[in-house]
């Protein structure tokens, strides 16, 4: 059957930076069809770049028509004031995809990193670079900002979660058909334990020997001092 085709607009909120990514799927791959940033940076009023980030996400739905809309999930840190900020900017950004009657999907930081390169304390740069390979982006036509490419990496994360296939990743029916599909990874890991296996053995034999050699000489040192003790018995007698 057909997949039916959809764009997903990705946002990485923020009120210097605001990345957006648009992907469509539908296809064998998800295609890139538009990233970047809206610079907000030589901004000082808050209010206004509230006003800019809603106009600004308003224009990319108009432009692109997507059909879903992602957005990252604030994280908790120690700073209050960036915290609100940050909070202030991804709100808004929810008000305009809602006002143009899209759905909201927020995704954590971690589970976008999870989704994206498979590990969830993945840097900016791995996760771009592993986006660049994925989407084959040319070096050239990276983004400046990596807030563009979080975007895009949102836009993807609610696109696996949704289609429930993450890129790579195989069915396995049973352990046979795993084994059968991962030859080298189940040949590695049983020489790997029989490697474990022989150097435990070695260790434990190791082990006997070491215990034997103490015992042998920790003997005639008993009897050394049992011969002085005697001796001194003798000696307190007299």
């Amino acid at each position: 059957m057909e997949k039916k085709e959809k764009v997903i607009l990705g946002i990485d909120p923020g009120t210097n930076y605001m990345g957006y990514g648009v992907v469509k799927t539908g296809g064998e791959k998800p295609e890139l069809i538009d990233m970047g940033v809206l610079d907000m940076k030589k901004g000082n009023d808050p209010y206004d770049k509230l006003k800019r980030i809603f106009d600004f996400t308003n224009e990319l739905i108009q432009k692109h028509r997507p059909q879903e809309f992602a957005i990252e999930a604030q994280f908790f840190g120690k700073n209050v004031q960036s915290m609100l900020k940050l909070g202030r900017a991804q709100g808004i950004s929810i008000v305009a995809a809602m006002e143009n009657g899209l759905t909201v999907a927020e995704y954590a930081p971690l589970k976008i990193k999870q989704s994206i390169t498979g590990n969830g304390m993945a840097s900016k740069e791995q996760v771009a670079a592993m986006l660049r390979q994925y989407l084959h982006i040319d070096k050239a036509d990276m983004p400046e900002h990596l807030d563009a490419t979080d975007a895009i990496a949102v836009a993807l994360c609610h696109h696996f979660e949704t289609s429930r296939k993450l890129p790579g990743k195989k069915s396995f029916s049973s352990w046979s058909d795993f084994a059968k599909q991962n030859e080298s990874r189940v040949s590695r890991g049983r020489k790997a334990t029989k490697e474990t296996q022989s150097n435990t053995e070695q260790n434990a034999d190791t082990s006997k020997t070491k215990d034997v050699k103490v015992s042998a000489t920790k003997a005639p040192k008993a009897q050394e001092r049992a011969r002085a003790l005697a001796l001194l018995r003798e000696s307190l007698k007299k």
